[in-house]
């Protein structure tokens, strides 16, 4: 794991600036989801996307890394993340993941949501995929809110999986998390060290303390959390074809509490039900 250095940590200047970015990337993804509808593309969903952000006086931070073309990544189905925009056509029932960051000033936000695509012909599969939509979102809150009262962040991983589980037994399902995959650092660059993890590690990770900014994202699939990469090299896809959600938030530590960047009301609707209140920047 290594020796975590005090570069990771922000000050309250820059994390005053990391706001507007995490409102950008909330725009980006409010316009997404008016497009998940059966009959768009997820091109057409890509574009609304990148033209939010720009509105909102951004630009597409995806746009930078090496060899990616687009604002979004769009998954769908068995895809579990960074799948690419193109001429797919959402259909009724389809399960759509979509990441979303932007970068203004210098500074990086960065989310994701998961949307099941109406199918009135289908009940129990969009049963099914919506309640695994919720058990993720609900582990991302659940992460969130233990961030909020951690000494060390890799507590946040034991509060991201004990959700899941807890959830899982309460329907008779077992789900899978994503290991491959984690959450990160984030600020002049959208990945950052530290590494947030999805699930449970031996290690307790760097301090928690104010200037401390994560993306939590975890990914929650039906079934195995087996993957590969598709031919594409980017598309992460489960390797038994079950359907896969994934939920992220931006979230910053300062020295009254913690702040959702990448929610209107810094994640006081989400954080409720866990008994805490984000508290914005002095």
């Amino acid at each position: 794991m290594g020796l975590f250095t005090s570069g990771i940590y922000k000050t309250p200047d820059q994390l005053r600036k990391m706001l507007a970015p995490g409102l950008a990337t909330h725009a980006g993804l409010v316009a997404a989801r008016k497009l998940i509808v059966a009959g768009a593309s997820t091109l057409e969903i890509d574009a609304a996307a990148e033209a939010a952000i720009i509105s909102a006086g951004g630009e597409s931070n995806f746009k930078l890394v090496p060899g990616y073309q687009h604002t979004i990544c769009a998954s769908v189905n068995d895809e579990i993340v960074h799948g690419i925009p193109g001429g797919r056509v959402l259909e009724p029932g389809d399960i759509v993941s979509i990441d979303c960051g932007a970068i203004l000033g210098g500074w990086n936000g960065d989310s994701a949501i998961t949307v099941i695509v109406p199918d009135p012909s289908q009940p129990e599969l969009v049963a099914q995929r919506e309640q695994l939509s919720r058990i993720t979102q609900g582990s991302l809150w659940a992460g969130i809110a233990r961030l909020a009262v951690a000494k060390h962040l890799n507590e946040v991983g034991d509060a991201v999986q004990g959700y899941i589980e807890a959830e899982g037994a309460k329907v008779g399902h077992s789900y899978g998390i994503l290991t491959d995959y984690i959450g990160h650092g984030i600020g002049r660059s959208m990945h950052e060290d530290p590494p947030v993890f999805n699930y449970r590690v031996k290690q307790r990770g760097p301090e928690v303390k104010p200037g401390l900014v994560v993306a939590i994202e975890p990914m929650v699939v039906i079934g195995s959390p087996e993957s590969y990469v598709d031919e594409d090299e980017w598309t992460v896809i489960t390797q038994d074809g079950s359907g896969a959600s994934h939920w992220e938030h931006t979230v910053a530590v300062h020295k009254d509490g913690i702040w959702v960047t990448t929610e209107p009301d810094g994640g006081a609707a989400g954080l409720k039900p866990f008994g805490v209140t984000p508290v914005p920047f002095a």
